[in-house]
């Protein structure tokens, strides 16, 4: 079993991983949650909405995004929203009544979530989530699955479930 990183550990950096030990750390924690999601890998890219499609022969609207932000406490936010949407920085503030967040940078990316940009999850860290109502609105969803070559499927409530988002409009 991978361990997971926890930001206040003692070491400040998380354990360098290959990218199917990110997806047994997922894998693990979907099991030890009894979360109902399939964890699909591939052989190739999977990084970006149009990549992510491409392998599973999907249309962008049956993708979700993990969008982190960096919050005013320096706390990771998460918005979900479909694939062929963006996050609003301003209306997530407005959802969670704090200033304005900005975008999180890679590397915060992997320090704050344990996961690598590209492949981050939509649960199984710390964070403050918030997922835009459209996504609700699909049966099934695809998220990233902790590397760039990996993606969970799952309902949207599931997902809801797994990470306790707050449901509020997030898109622009």
């Amino acid at each position: 079993m991978v361990p997971f990183f926890r930001e206040n550990s003692k070491n400040p950096k998380p354990p360098k991983l290959t990218m199917s030990q990110y997806e047994e750390k997922i894998r693990t924690y979907i099991q030890k949650h009894n979360i109902d999601a399939e964890l699909l890998t591939f052989n190739q890219s999977t990084h970006s909405v149009a990549e992510a499609a491409a392998a599973v022969g999907a249309d962008a609207e049956d993708f979700v995004k993990s969008i982190c932000m960096i919050g005013p406490r320096a706390e990771l936010i998460v918005a979900i929203v479909k694939g062929e949407h963006r996050a609003s920085t301003s209306r997530v503030a407005k959802a969670l009544g704090v200033d304005r967040p900005r975008i999180a940078k890679p590397v915060e990316m992997m320090e704050k979530s344990g996961y690598p940009a590209g492949g981050t999850p939509a649960f199984g860290y710390d964070a403050v989530f918030l997922m835009d109502p459209k996504v609700l609105e699909k049966e099934k969803v695809y998220s990233g699955g902790g590397s760039e070559q990996a993606l969970i499927l799952m309902s949207p409530e599931e997902m809801q479930r797994a990470n306790r988002a707050m449901v509020a409009r997030v898109r622009s």
